[in-house]
């Protein structure tokens, strides 16, 4: 026996109209029908009016109870009859997204006049009830209403995609079975709760302006975030979401179509072909094992250590890994500990009461506080002092400080990210750094490549900055020349990525035309002790010159020895990819265009 169809009238105060509705409707003993009545206000106890009306009819309605919509235990309705147009106006999108029918009667509580003009006011309205559920009952409607309903949920149930869709405070009315299948979540489940209660860290990871502020505008937005199934496992997807507006235009809710491409991520990282995430850039397989990471810790509160050369881009992994996980949308805030002395630090960090100290004419919050809820980034954690360093200890062990000259302990929720450019192995070995604070610091360390290791990046990333530079100082249509990519594959790039940065700003002050050349580059890419055949730099990580694949990747003159054999079967391997062919031999894209433009096809 299939379910019954679940029909609610819904007045204002189910006080009146709705309860009467709800007597003739129970008084027809249906078996395939379930009533009920509610008021989207308070509920008002049900009016004499009416259960003097009601009884003249033959129908007694003393026993029913004045509800309230946001009362109810079960939501989940197929037909909502509206008695009223205020009951029209605020009923809200109820789980399963059950058919609407207005009917906009007035209502007779409002009556005014001695007994007798009230009761008259009762009895029309009661006769008007009667003959509208009469004809909703007999004439097919509900079958008809019920029918249109269950096709519209059949089409979305077969979608692919999965879909949710939330009212104004976020409470889920619809969520089809795709949704169920990805996230591993059945809609009993889910319907009529807080999305931000169902789903670990919130489903949308805190990236969507529902989560705090007012509702936003009506604009499409594109996602990828990560989301935990009800069975613990990470699942990339990608969601599509705006803003619902009802039939007057007012807003409604939030549509959120989503599907698993955590498959189609991980073939792409295979093959070679994630060249961006979270803000980053790079397709070199050490910087896609640093994509996967931040993934991974993403999910989590572990402290995260960051190792890496100066401008190797710390603080972008920093604010990924915030951005990728359940903090997002709350503050992210950055301190460069190398950058201030012990004293000025400790105000920073963790803020001062007014007299403090001589200049401390207010109290001040430090970025303890500020970073409350959300995560914090200590760079150059390896330059702070031994005193700062117990200090930091105790808020890392127990979450608690206190403001410089203040006995008043603060307690904050922070996320602690940290990075160093120091080879923070010598540190301790010296005893320049806590091993107590290492390790809690270090519960998951990133090790950022420094740009001469991944020089197959250098490319792409030229590309990237350049795209960015030109939007910023509103340029158009300059192009990196082939000898200039030459000249940049073969520096040794001490400065690694923020050099990179300044030599693209410099180039494009000299450049008058819209082709960099070398000369444009700064006087450093024609200093000799520079050039990337010296692998000289040692910033304390062990042996940072090329890597064991890196001395093909370095010959970037015309004069490599590229043969039409070896290009062949590069191209072969490659399936075609000239790119993918130039990094199997270890030269620049550039130099590989030439040899083909000199050489012609190659079967």
């Amino acid at each position: 026996m299939s379910d019954p169809i679940r029909i609610l009238f819904l007045c204002s105060h189910n006080s009146a109209s709705s309860q009467m509705a709800e007597g003739f409707a129970l008084a027809r003993k249906s078996k395939t029908l379930e009533f009920t009545s509610a008021g989207t206000d308070e509920p008002a106890t049900i009016n004499t009016f009416a259960l003097r009306a009601m009884k003249e009819a033959g129908i007694d309605i003393s026993g029913q109870k004045s509800k309230s919509l946001s009362n109810l235990n079960n939501k989940d309705f197929d037909i909502v009859i509206t008695l009223c147009s205020k009951s029209a106006d605020n009923c809200p999108i109820l789980p399963g997204h059950p058919r609407q029918v207005d009917w906009n009667l007035p209502d007779p509580a409002g009556a005014n006049g001695n007994e007798a003009t009230v009761m008259a006011v009762f009895r029309k309205s009661r006769d008007e009830i009667k003959r509208l559920v009469d004809d909703l009952l007999d004439r097919g409607y509900i079958a008809a209403l019920a029918e249109a309903s269950q096709c519209t949920n059949l089409i979305l149930d077969n979608i692919t995609d999965g879909i949710i869709a939330h009212d104004l405070k976020r409470h889920i009315f619809f969520f089809n079975r795709a949704a169920e299948r990805i996230t591993g979540y059945q809609r009993s489940e889910i319907l009529n709760r807080d999305c931000h209660e169902v789903f670990p860290g919130s489903f949308c990871g805190g990236k969507c302006t529902f989560c705090d502020g007012p509702v936003p505008p009506l604009t499409e937005r594109q996602d990828e975030l990560d989301v935990t199934t009800k069975d613990g496992e990470r699942r990339r997807i990608s969601v599509s979401t705006r803003v619902m507006t009802s039939a007057g235009g007012t807003k409604a809710g939030l549509l959120v179509f989503f599907r698993d491409v955590t498959i189609e991520r991980d073939l792409a990282r295979r093959a070679g072909r994630i060249q961006k995430f979270a803000g980053l850039v790079g397709q070199d397989e050490n910087m896609l094992q640093v994509f996967d990471l931040i993934r991974d810790v993403a999910a989590t509160n572990m402290p995260v250590l960051i190792q890496g050369e100066s401008g190797t881009g710390k603080e972008l992994v920093a604010a990924a890994i915030h951005n990728e996980g359940l903090r997002a949308g709350k503050p992210f805030i950055a301190v460069n500990c190398g950058a201030l002395p012990e004293s000025l630090l400790e105000s920073e960090l963790f803020g001062h009461v007014r007299g403090a100290f001589t200049g401390a004419i207010r109290d001040k919050m430090g970025r303890f506080e500020l970073a409350d809820g959300g995560t914090i980034f200590l760079d150059e954690i390896g330059d702070i002092s031994p005193v700062m360093q117990v200090r930091l200890l105790r808020v890392l062990q127990e979450g608690r400080f206190e403001r410089v000259g203040s006995e008043k302990t603060i307690q904050v929720d922070v996320r602690i990210i940290s990075a160093t450019n120091k080879n923070i192995s010598v540190e301790l070995a010296s005893g320049r750094f806590r091993d107590d604070l290492y390790y809690r610091l270090s519960v998951v360390p990133i090790s950022l490549p420094p740009l001469r290791e991944r020089r197959n990046d250098i490319p792409l990333l030229a590309e990237h900055i350049l795209e960015m530079v030109l939007e910023d100082i509103g340029r158009h249509g300059v192009t990196l020349s082939h000898e200039g990519l030459n000249v940049m594959m073969s520096y040794d790039w001490p400065g690694n990525v923020r050099e990179l940065q300044n030599w693209i700003r410099f180039a494009l002050v000299k450049c008058k035309d819209t082709v960099i050349r070398p000369e444009h580059f700064p006087p450093a890419s024609r200093s000799p002790a520079l050039a990337g055949t010296t692998g000289a730099h040692d910033h304390g990580f062990g042996r940072t010159g090329a890597s064991p694949s890196a001395p093909a990747s370095v010959i970037t003159s015309e004069k490599q020895d590229l043969t039409t054999d070896s290009v062949r079967s590069a191209l072969q391997n490659a399936t075609g990819n000239k790119r993918q062919a130039s990094r199997l031999l270890g030269v620049s894209r550039a130099t590989l265009y030439r040899f083909l433009d000199k050489v012609g096809p190659i079967d």
